[in-house]
């Protein structure tokens, strides 16, 4: 399967990043937003990360150009007549995730790849939102924020994923330089299977006044050795994002351990999301 034109739906905190880094490689990508403004808006990012990139002297401005120049913002699906590849990185929702691959099903090309960046939904579930011969193709391939920098790739193969689309998303891989995982198709797969648990757990002390948000970090940070503290890490994914997880563990495994915390409930109904909406565990600056 040779991978060279890339559809990516979703041009939010993963999309884009993930937009970059196909585009990186030499590949075209059209980066899909229902409205035309949010995909430009994420292709805008992508060019700001890589004036960052020129600033350092890691990229050259003719290379930046180069790059941009590859991803095309666009608001139709009728784009996936041609692609070779489409990497699903919307809400972390089931209906959503399915009415969009039911669409992407009637208009790409029958040998084109299907690669999910969900966190935590079974891939047998969104594949059911496939015709039966399109569900080979199939596949979860999980990145991790922020993507041009993480190095993982989770690989979830569902029941009928081929062979064949596993060779093909270790290759795409390599070519991004990313290490790859492969977790059987349940709940949370291994990342999020083990590290929400250990967020709410963090969410459970701060409800309960066992430290500040402050300390609680700190602790973890300075005394297990982790680069960013749990409440802070909590805030850098997206609280709802992480209630949205959460929410699927607790249903897939009934266990009292991956319960939502009521603080972080609390905090994503009030639209305190962490660091996209400028207030979660913590606070931060605007801009």
């Amino acid at each position: 399967m040779t991978i060279e034109r890339c559809l990516v739906a979703g041009a939010g905190l993963m999309g884009h990043g993930i937009a970059q880094s196909l585009a990186a490689t030499g590949r075209t990508v059209v980066l899909y937003e229902p409205d035309l403004g949010r995909a430009m808006a994420g292709r805008e990012r992508i060019a700001a990360n890589l004036d960052r990139a020129v600033a350092k002297g890691r990229l050259t401005a003719d290379d930046r150009d180069a790059l941009v120049g590859r991803i095309e913002p666009i608001d139709d699906l009728g784009r996936a007549a041609d692609v070779d590849l489409v990497v699903e990185a919307v809400f972390e929702d089931v209906a959503v995730k399915t009415a969009l691959w039911a669409e992407l099903d009637r208009r790409a090309p029958a040998g084109a790849i299907f690669a999910s960046n969900t966190s935590s939904i079974s891939i047998d579930t969104l594949a059911g939102a496939v015709a039966e011969p399109r569900r080979t193709h199939f596949v979860g391939m999980h990145f991790f924020s922020p993507v041009p920098v993480m190095p993982l790739i989770e690989l979830i193969r569902g029941s009928a994923t081929s062979d064949e689309t596993e060779i093909a998303v270790r290759a795409l891989a390599a070519d991004l330089g990313k290490q790859v995982i492969v977790s059987a198709d349940r709940p949370g797969f291994i990342v999020n299977r083990i590290l929400m648990p250990f967020l709410a757990e963090s969410m459970r002390a701060f409800e309960e006044g066992l430290g500040s948000a402050d300390d609680i970090d700190t602790g973890v940070k300075v005394g297990l050795n982790h680069p960013m503290g749990p409440l802070e890490l909590a805030d850098f994914i997206g609280l709802d994002v992480c209630l949205g997880i959460m929410k699927v563990l607790q249903d897939g495994f009934d266990q009292v351990h991956f319960a939502p915390p009521r603080v972080l409930i609390e905090l994503v109904e009030a639209g305190d999301l962490g660091q996209k909406t400028g207030r979660g565990f913590h606070t931060y600056p605007r801009g």
